[in-house]
């Protein structure tokens, strides 16, 4: 494992570690006007969203590392402090990046990205129409971090309306990750698209698992079982009975009977993760307990 200094290294390799690292970053696709009503729009993935209440969201359009100029966004809030954060779908990901360029103050990104502008209810920049999730905002606050290149300006920001295409929500009425189809930024040129990286970890709101640390000495110290693995075995509030242990030895079909009479702790180890990747955790425990 190398050890880096962060003052020790230029801000541009500084900058490349940061975001390979602290990955995938949500986008926050900022529309913005000036005084003077000169509509802006650009991505930034220094972004994410704080509070529900109040509903707060920040994003940061950083100083410029090259030349340690300000971006059109950092100044139109400071004018207008408004903006509209739109929600960056895969269907409109090239389009968005094309945005991203460096256009000269006052050409308007809407239309060289071919984007489509919606009026707002509450704020004067406009909505991307082809964005699932729009959020109009009234600046609360934008904090500078630094006066080089590289330093981030955080611009608070409070929702003031929330605006939804209907086709991206299930039946409950709830955004539906894999119609929304977000995508993220990683590092360099990588993005990430959330559906299909899509799994499912259950929040332990409601109980209490018994920890890693009071697992079996012979499962918490196991070559076999990872550490996702061993998560989920210390996600349970607890042990299986032994009358549940003995029901699942009674019916476990002929793989499983050789596993119990015969099988070494690593065969038993290596099935009970099987068990375990298919959300089954009992059966796991059952399995990994049935051994005397």
């Amino acid at each position: 494992m190398i050890s880096i200094d962060p003052k020790a290294i230029p801000v541009p390799k500084l900058h490349g570690y940061l975001l390979g690292a602290v990955s995938p970053r949500p986008i926050c696709f900022a529309s913005t006007i000036d005084a003077e009503g000169n509509v802006n729009l650009s991505p930034y993935s220094f972004f994410n969203v704080f509070s529900a209440n109040p509903p707060i969201m920040v994003f940061s359009p950083a100083r410029r590392v090259r030349d340690n100029t300000t971006k059109h966004t950092f100044e139109n809030v400071l004018e207008i402090k408004q903006v509209v954060i739109n929600i960056v779908s895969h269907a409109m990901v090239q389009q968005m990046s094309l945005s991203s360029t460096e256009y000269a103050k006052g050409v308007n990104e809407f239309t060289k990205a071919g984007f489509t502008e919606m009026p707002s209810t509450l704020v004067k920049p406009p909505r991307v129409k082809e964005a699932p999730v729009q959020f109009e905002c009234k600046v609360n606050e934008v904090i500078g971090l630094g006066s080089e290149g590289g330093a981030g300006n955080l611009v608070i920001c409070e929702v003031v309306k929330v605006h939804i295409h209907e086709e991206i929500l299930d039946a409950e009425g709830k955004i539906d990750p894999f119609k929304i189809d977000t995508v993220a930024r990683m590092g360099g040129n990588w993005y990430s698209r959330a559906k299909e990286g899509i799994f499912e970890v259950e929040k332990p709101l409601r109980t209490l698992g018994i920890g890693v640390d009071n697992l079996p000495v012979g499962i918490k110290l196991s070559k076999t079982l990872t550490g996702n693995d061993l998560g989920k075995l210390g996600n349970v509030e607890k042990l299986p009975e032994s009358s549940e242990i003995d029901t699942f030895v009674a019916e476990a079909s002929e793989p499983y009977q050789y596993l119990i009479t015969s099988g070494t702790e690593a065969e038993i180890h290596e099935e009970a993760q099987a068990l375990l990747e298919q959300g089954k955790v009992t059966e796991a425990w059952c399995l990994l307990l049935s051994k005397k």
